[in-house]
């Protein structure tokens, strides 16, 4: 480029490096000084013909020099360099007892440049991946964790033992008093074989119809604790445990393995090419206030979604143990399913919530799960 005032030959094609005149500007000068000149080279300037003559001579001379410029001079430009967008740095959660040391070594979240997933088909993944489980004493819910092996809770699979003692105190307690009531219906029948005619025996005998006809309803429920307490009152057996899969089908489990620390189980089931919740990236943290969906089979109604938000880690228990507390909506029979973020990857497995109270409910963060389950997992 060589500057048109000072003749300065240069690579910037905006303004010269050495007289500094703006080239754009200076053109549009030069074009107006031939515009003077022109007027005062033709006689008949004044003249209507001679000034329409000129305006069409000016504006020639305008369109070529602009075209000139923005075509044949500006194609030398630099391009311009396309803007980036920084993506925002995301401060990891604060979990409760951890010091500034260890929060500042803790991995920070790792910001996704691949376009987020649909939630639908997220949710519609999830939901396939998530299964009803039916015991001896109950339901509950899981989810697959790999292609073969379902997490859920280890009360859904072992029931517990303060439970068992009181149900065994019951059965006992009511095994005995329908044998009481079977001795006082057997001393009625005596005394009303051995009164005469008269309006006392007739009111006896209503009175011992009454109370066999009671005796006929409660004996069917007392056989049926018979036979649950028989059921419970022994080691569970991976065969007790009916699955029931997304598609309706149900198989039993292969495998059984119960955590003694977190309230968790690992079951086996090899039935094909599985649909499961994968574990979030690492890194990757909830913060407060992101939406999560629970899913599972609240009073039997399989694959309900609840959708709430995280509202943060919290210690429960005499042990400490940090549990995900969510407000989505949590009832008897979720228990074992699994909690996902928007993204669909799994951060926690229903396991509690506070009674007395509505929209606080509690988690294992998934990543015990692998913790407690590594040798089947990995």
């Amino acid at each position: 480029m060589r500057c048109p005032k000072c003749n300065n030959e240069q690579k910037n094609t905006v303004e010269c490096d050495v007289c500094g005149v703006i080239f754009a500007k200076y053109q549009k000068i030069l074009d107006r000084r031939k515009e003077e000149e022109a007027l005062k080279a033709l006689p008949d300037a004044k003249s209507g013909l001679g000034l329409k003559f000129l305006q069409v001579l000016l504006l020639v001379v305008v369109v070529a020099g602009t075209t000139y410029y923005f075509t044949g001079k500006q194609s030398t430009l630099p391009f311009a360099q396309p803007q980036v967008e920084v993506a925002p740095v995301t401060k990891a959660p604060s979990v409760p007892g951890e010091t500034p040391e260890a929060r500042v070594s803790r991995p920070q979240p790792v910001v996704s440049s691949q376009p987020a997933v649909m939630k639908g088909n997220t949710i519609e993944r999830a939901r396939d991946a998530t299964v009803s489980i039916e015991t001896p004493w109950g339901t509950g819910s899981g989810f697959f964790v790999n292609k073969n092996y379902i997490v859920t809770n280890r009360h859904v699979v072992s029931f517990d033992e303060k439970k068992l003692a009181a149900l065994r105190d019951k059965v006992e307690k009511d095994l005995r008093f329908f044998e009481l009531e079977q001795q006082k219906l057997n001393e009625w029948k005596e005394r009303y074989r051995q009164m005469p005619n008269s309006p006392s025996r007739s009111q006896l005998a209503m009175i011992i119809e009454r109370h066999e006809q009671e005796l006929q309803k409660v004996q069917p429920m007392l056989q049926e604790n018979e036979r649950k307490l028989a059921k419970v009152d022994r080691k569970i057996q991976p065969s007790d445990i009916k699955i029931i899969l997304s598609d309706g089908s149900s198989q039993s489990a292969n495998y059984l393995l119960v955590s003694s620390v977190y309230d968790l189980a690992l079951m086996s089931l090899y039935a094909g090419e599985q649909t499961f919740i994968e574990k979030p990236p690492a890194g990757s943290n909830l913060h407060q206030g992101d939406k999560v969906y629970a899913i599972g089979s609240p009073v039997g109604l399989r694959h309900t979604v609840t959708a709430g938000i995280f509202s943060g880690y919290r210690a429960q228990g005499q042990d400490g143990q940090i549990y995900i507390q969510t407000d989505a909506a949590i009832n008897p029979g979720n228990s074992g399913g699994p909690i996902i973020d928007d993204n669909g990857y799994v951060r926690g497995v229903t396991t509690m919530i506070l009674q007395n109270t509505e929209g606080i409910g509690f988690a294992i963060p998934i990543e015990k799960v692998f913790e407690e389950f590594s040798s089947s997992l990995y």
